[in-house]
């Protein structure tokens, strides 16, 4: 009885400091340090209120429609594992990014994701959730490589044979990992080869167990993941500096997520970098860098600290010590 209730109670203890952590870090960052916040606030101060309550509302769709699919696709991964509604998945994905916000390179989005997931099938989902982001870690290299070639050919007065190698190395790199997301049971031969791992074979095989058409539906999840938060930024570049053409934003904004995805970090220090590469990138065709900041900043705070704080509505229907299978 005894044990029963202390498990209880540090359960909620640990859902409690899980919170407490989660807002801690948003008040630190934003209503202590929010000068990218007041920056934003002063490059739209020139525009409309009904021009920027269209765009600003319709950003926040599209943050909705941006983490649906990501339910959707957490779905279709762990349908291998167990029947899970698209409620219980929603409640995983926001809970995880709650998590997430505090922990390096978002490892704790897989933690607080899995928790709603049978206790049996944790660590499988860990697997399965392993497949999803490396999926998407391929677009943004990929997208991001192209882009980079694209910045290289039309900014950078660089010799011939240099571009030359740059796209050969490019096309090299994107090649790579394209092949090794569609034979991704290439990785799971690789783990089951090594020793002292061949006894967690059980857990690694998820990652075989997609077939092609699989990675190809998981793929597609991606991108529209991907279009659609680059849609995003276009949307507030263009709001506050319209004059960028579209081809301009939207591949200098693959190539700021290519640099960001390269640098581990906590997603609440993932301003400072996005703001840095932005800037600098963004001023090949504009002076205006405090309103790409602010713009980069904007969307930050929407897709992602505003689902973090949704999230932390599910944090107490997190089942740490459930025995159910």
């Amino acid at each position: 009885m005894l044990t029963s209730i202390a498990k209880k109670f540090f359960s909620y203890l640990l859902k409690a400091t899980i919170l407490v952590l989660a807002f801690v870090f948003i008040y630190h960052q934003y209503l202590i340090k929010g000068n990218n916040l007041k920056e934003f606030q002063n490059a739209i101060a020139r525009l409309s209120h009904k021009e920027v309550t269209i765009v600003m509302s319709v950003v926040v769709l599209l943050m909705l429609a941006n983490w649906l699919v990501e339910c959707l696709k957490w779905q279709y991964l762990t349908r291998k594992l167990v029947k899970v509604s698209l409620w219980e998945c929603i409640e995983g994905v926001f809970c995880g990014l709650t998590w997430a916000i505090f922990t390096p390179n978002r490892i704790g989005e897989y933690g607080g994701r899995v928790m709603f997931l049978p206790p049996r099938k944790r660590i499988h989902g860990v697997f399965a959730m392993a497949v999803g982001s490396f999926g998407q870690n391929v677009i943004t290299n990929v997208l991001g490589s192209a882009a980079l070639i694209w910045f290289c050919y039309t900014f950078l007065h660089l010799n011939g044979w240099i571009l030359t190698l740059i796209t050969l190395v490019g096309l090299a790199f994107s090649t790579f990992f394209l092949i090794a997301f569609f034979n991704i049971k290439w990785l799971v031969r690789l783990l089951n080869s090594i020793s002292f791992l061949r006894k967690y074979h059980r857990f690694f095989d998820i990652m075989g167990a997609y077939e092609f058409s699989e990675l190809v539906k998981i793929m597609c999840f991606c991108l529209t993941r991907f279009f659609i938060f680059s849609f995003q930024y276009y949307l507030v570049i263009h709001l506050v500096i319209p004059e960028i053409a579209f081809v301009d934003v939207i591949l200098m904004v693959f190539i700021v997520f290519f640099v960001q995805s390269a640098l581990p970090s906590l997603d609440l220090l993932d301003v400072p970098v996005r703001a840095t590469a932005s800037a600098t990138l963004f001023a090949y065709v504009t002076s205006q860098q405090v309103a790409v900041i602010a713009a980069f900043t904007s969307i930050w705070l929407i897709n992602l600290i505003i689902p973090a704080i949704l999230g932390s509505v599910f944090i107490f229907n997190l089942k740490f010590f459930d025995r159910n299978i």
